[in-house]
């Protein structure tokens, strides 16, 4: 005991610390969501006001609304980009090692470094379309940043790009961790490659498929920094997540209440994707072990 005595300290103690950051600070975050809280907490009691005000508004309802655009698109591409990289990356082709470096290396990047560069590359004046001009192209145009309609599209571009990645990584995973028997069965049994992937391969990653989904839901619904550096909720509000809504509330209007409320609706879109999982990642383990 006593020499397992610094593991116990290193791994236990900032878990346990965190965690009651965590907990106390989301106590207190929902405590201040019922008082009439403006620029400085205050005692006092106001009942569901609060998250009425919220759900009322109409940078709560845009955000609403793309947050489930965003996060149904982003989900989506990411999972098919990642799975598609995989796939290529599982053919062992000439240098693979390189390929997955680059492909990796957005992690790497931070999500304020990603929306600036991107903001950069989709702005119609300095990125993309001035370069197509500039090459003689004038009549090509991609005002996506500018646009209110097509705005929250960049950032779902600037997201598959930093995320895919991970996608990917964990599907290939899983592809070289697939039997090599059941494989070659397929394979006597006159499967092509498309055929082996669709019927025999892809059936076996459902649970990373399952994690990857559930990794880049809780990114899409916590999204803020990307957002802030790509289009700061413009042009307007027509990109405003979340994220954004409770950080004008809080920061740049002084409604400490409000702004709770918003960041307690947003715990509570977290754990209606997160409680399933840990549901059905126990149900799991615990088949496997009565297995």
């Amino acid at each position: 005991m006593v020499r397992r005595l610094p593991e116990f300290l290193m791994i236990w103690v900032p878990l346990l610390l965190s965690a009651a950051h965590l907990i106390s600070f989301s106590i207190w975050t929902i405590w201040i969501s019922f008082t009439p809280s403006t620029l400085v907490p205050v005692t006092g009691w106001v009942g569901l006001r609060n998250y009425n005000s919220v759900l009322a508004s109409r940078n709560w309802q845009i955000a609403f609304d793309n947050l489930l655009l965003f996060g149904i698109a982003f989900v989506l591409l990411s999972l098919t980009t990642g799975l598609l990289l995989a796939i290529l990356l599982d053919q062992r082709i000439r240098g693979e090692n390189v390929l997955r470096t680059i492909f990796l290396y957005p992690l790497a990047v931070s999500f304020v470094v990603t929306g600036t560069v991107w903001s950069w590359l989709l702005n119609p004046g300095i990125g993309i379309e001035k370069l197509a001009h500039d090459l003689g192209w004038t009549s090509f145009h991609f005002d996506w940043l500018v646009n209110r309609d097509m705005a929250i599209w960049t950032i779902v571009i600037a997201a598959i790009w930093q995320s895919s990645g991970f996608a990917m990584a964990l599907f290939l995973a899983g592809l070289r961790s697939v039997d090599s028997d059941i494989i070659k069965a397929a394979q006597i049994d006159g499967a092509g490659p498309v055929r082996t992937y669709w019927r025999v391969i892809l059936p076996t990653l459902w649970p990373i498929t399952v994690t990857v989904v559930v990794v880049q839901l809780q990114f899409a619904i916590s999204a803020f920094d990307l957002v802030r550096a790509l289009t700061n909720g413009g042009p307007g509000i027509a990109t405003q997540l979340p994220a954004l809504v409770v950080y004008d509330l809080m920061f740049q209007r002084s409604q400490l209440g409000r702004g709770a409320a918003a960041a307690v609706l947003m715990l509570l879109i977290l754990l209606a994707v997160l409680l399933p999982y840990a549901a059905w990642r126990y149900v799991r383990q615990r088949r496997a072990a009565h297995a």
